[in-house]
């Protein structure tokens, strides 16, 4: 063994013990739910097979099933209507045999016979306008709905279904094999909705001034449920929270409205020539190789010369989507268009915003500009943009995503004045809404089960995407201080990020805010930026295209970057547990070469035996446990060595020169009267000003789920310890957090 490797034998002298009382926090009881936190997650995950593996990859036996749509739909402007028939194409590529088909129905949870309404809480309002009292007890419900006129078979045969509320099953003749098809037909129609009257994601917005409408429809048609390895058909009801389960394919869709409307949808326009004028034509090409700004397409000159019209005339807009999960609609006569082009990797994509004359200036100065940057962001973090455009929509009071194609919320006042806050959050809505394209439209989770899947994966990449759009952009989530509100408030409200999507209480902050939240403490605390770039890479590009669950995610994230990550996904996923870490008691030591001295001052020791050189080694500490025990072992001089003794015949003058030489010793006791174990990062600031920094990685915790140690031996005395001194952990009381205790009281405790 090389001399400076032996243990030296030295006395440790106790200056002082500074101990910082710690009030133990409401609803702590993680130790009885979960006292091991670090064991593997085999008993909340599921097994893996050969459709989903225990790396987190599709297995060779992986399916999905493929759903191919032709669609016809017309738009009663007049009368708010649409009517359409469709023709569905269904691909079993699952080994087993199916005997039936379920097709959701969205479009009921807005009819008068719906359960939705039925099991939310109902309060009496203390005061209410006149007019909102007139719509809640007066008027009869708004009669929404699908009105299906027929389901027949491939030969024009009727088809046996059986409606469930949201949803039809359809009955087949005969077993649907392995790698079989069937194709049939439905037709419908129903009453649009009002949307800033009845409420929904999808219907009209009418403008008073001049008499238009504003329309945004999806969930328009009837559409294929998902059936897959997980659990078979995914047939929940839509009760209007939990989004959507839906199967891939390819879309062919004509639409019918006025002759004087603008409109975008879901995949590439298949007649632009047919609906556009000549010079909107050359405007729009010209659109195509401008990457630097947006081209106004459609004037809002044109815009409000239209919007007087109210033409009798019909187009069709035909419009082809290949390898999408849905199809979104938007049109009015109302819009002003404007697009330019975008690169993303290899592939080039449109990025266009449609919005009306209330949208200006705001919308034409930032809207495009923000699809493209989204775009770029997003791709940079997963793959390159695989669809031909993206666009945004201005739709008051919304914020909903399809393939391709989302609404927006956001516009000035009337002289076109708008505040930050009104800029920002169109912005952020934009970027979220756009950013959906890649969760789940591409990598395509079940919302209707997982809601943070979805939201919360695409709510840290809008994080992302925000902060390099504009360095000061206000975000709302994402950073681990903005959640503290949320998760210090009492449990008994709370529940765990997985939970259903339709028994979430506080759905932003839950689905939105603490996975967004606990995505960027992995990516910046706990992993780093290489291995957590690489494993969500991993993840998107495994799964796009593709039918993630969660084991899939926590799967990924551990098998690309060889952290373990259980701990992590149990505490802040599965549990309603947070962090609270802080400094429980410091002692402060110095070496000393006097050990009669010392002796005979504190008549306190407590010795060891060190097996490799046979040294006496005492540390007097004041309060000693075993102070009684060892005052009755007598103290021989001859057993101590002295440090300066042990050094200067141990080392040369130029190993002395390399030595570190630490001057004092400080013991401190972390605690953690929260539930989450999370790593333990330390500020230490010297005397002189000086900072040094120090990271002991969450596993500190594994033996002792309590309390920990650890003594810092420096060159120079400590003015000031503190704990998470860069809030990264979501610590909700900082009140323990710092020695001397100096900071004040949380005001979340």
């Amino acid at each position: 063994m090389n001399r400076k490797t032996k243990v030296l034998s030295f006395l440790l002298v106790l200056f002082m013990g500074l101990t910082q009382a710690q009030e133990t926090p409401k609803n702590t009881k993680s130790e009885e739910r979960n006292p091991d936190k670090f064991k593997q997650m085999y008993d909340l995950m599921a097994t893996p097979n050969m459709y989903r593996t225990a790396s987190g990859a599709p297995g060779p036996e992986y399916y999905q099933q493929q759903a191919d749509y032709k669609i016809d739909v017309e738009l009663d402007d007049k009368n708010q209507k649409l009517y359409g028939s469709e023709t569905i194409t269904y691909t079993n590529n699952a080994k087993e045999s199916l005997d039936y088909l379920w097709v959701q129905l969205d479009q009921n949870e807005k009819a008068r016979n719906s359960n939705s309404p039925l099991v939310e809480n109902k309060k009496t309002d203390p005061a209410i306008s006149a007019q909102a009292f007139s719509r809640k007890y007066l008027e009869e419900d708004f009669d929404g709905g699908f009105r299906i006129e027929y389901v027949k078979d491939a030969q024009g045969k009727p088809m046996n279904y059986t409606i469930n509320q949201t949803m039809m099953r359809i009955e087949l003749p005969k077993l649907l094999k392995h790698k079989e098809k069937i194709t049939f037909s439905i037709k419908w129609w129903y009453n649009i909705n009002n949307y800033t009257i009845d409420g929904g994601r999808s219907g009209y917005e009418h403008f008073e001034k001049d008499g238009n409408n504003l329309y945004v429809l999806a969930q328009f048609y009837p559409r294929m449920a998902v059936y897959s390895d997980v659990e078979g058909w995914q047939n929940m009801q839509f009760w209007g929270s939990g989004e959507f389960a839906l199967t891939f394919g390819n879309y062919e869709v004509n639409i019918t409205v006025p002759a004087d409307h603008i409109m975008e949808a879901t995949g590439s326009l298949m007649n632009r020539s047919e609906v556009f004028t000549a010079e909107q034509l050359k405007r729009y090409a010209a659109a195509e190789k401008s990457f630097d700004k947006p081209v106004v397409v459609v004037t809002q000159a044109e815009a409000e010369a239209a919007e007087k019209g109210f033409s009798d005339k019909k187009k069709t807009w035909k419009f082809k989507a290949e390898n999408v999960r849905d199809f979104g609609i938007s049109t009015s006569r109302k819009f002003i268009y404007d697009a330019m082009a975008v690169k993303t990797g290899s592939t080039t994509s449109m990025a266009i915003s449609l919005y009306p004359k209330e949208g200006n200036p705001l919308w034409g100065e930032y809207s495009t500009r923000i699809v493209a940057h989204t775009l770029k962001s997003y791709s940079y973090y997963t793959f390159d943009y695989p669809y031909p455009k993206a666009v945004s929509i201005n739709a008051r009071d919304q914020g909903m995503e399809y393939p391709m194609i989302c609404w927006n919320y956001g516009r000035p006042d009337e002289n076109g004045k708008y505040s930050d806050q009104t800029k920002y959050g169109m912005l952020g809505v934009i970027c979220h809404e756009v950013g959906h394209n890649f969760f789940p439209m591409i990598i395509n989770s079940d919302e209707r089960q997982w809601t943070w899947m979805d939201e919360g994966l695409n709510s840290f990449m809008e994080y992302l995407a925000e902060k390099t759009f504009d360095p000061n952009f206000p975000t709302r989530r994402g950073p681990a201080k903005n959640i503290i509100p949320y998760m210090s408030g009492d449990q008994s409200g709370l529940e765990p990020i997985m939970t259903n999507s339709e028994s979430i209480r506080q759905f932003g902050n839950n689905a939105y805010g603490k996975p967004a939240t606990a995505l960027n403490i992995l990516r910046e605390t706990i992993m780093g930026h290489d291995l957590f770039d690489y494993a969500f890479k991993t993840y998107a590009n495994r799964w796009k295209f593709k039918h993630p669950t969660p084991e899939d995610f926590f799967r990924t994230m551990e098998d690309a970057s060889a952290v373990d990550l259980d701990w992590f996904w149990r505490g802040w996923f599965y549990t309603t547990d947070y962090t609270d870490i802080g400094i429980k008691e410091v002692k402060k030591y110095y070496v000393s070469n006097d050990p009669s001295k010392e002796v005979s001052e504190f008549l306190k020791t407590r010795r060891r035996r060190d097996s490799r050189n046979g040294a006496m080694v005492y540390m007097i500490a004041e309060g000693s446990e075993d102070f009684k025990s060892e005052l009755n072992k007598p103290f021989k001089i001859q057993d101590f060595q002295a440090l300066d003794d042990y050094v200067n015949k141990q080392f040369t003058a130029e190993e002395k020169a390399k030595l570190n030489e630490p001057k004092y010793f400080y013991q401190v006791t972390f605690d953690k009267p929260g539930g989450l174990v999370m790593p333990i990062i330390v500020e230490i600031t010297f005397e002189d000003g000086t900072i040094e920094n120090h990271y002991f990685p969450a596993q500190i915790w594994r033996m002792n789920d309590k309390e920990v140690i650890r003594t810092f031996a420096t060159k120079k005395a400590i003015a000031k310890i503190v704990v998470d001194p860069k809030q990264e952990t979501a610590d909700i009381d900082t009140a323990n957090n710092s020695w001397p205790k100096t900071v004040e009281k949380s005001k979340f405790d």
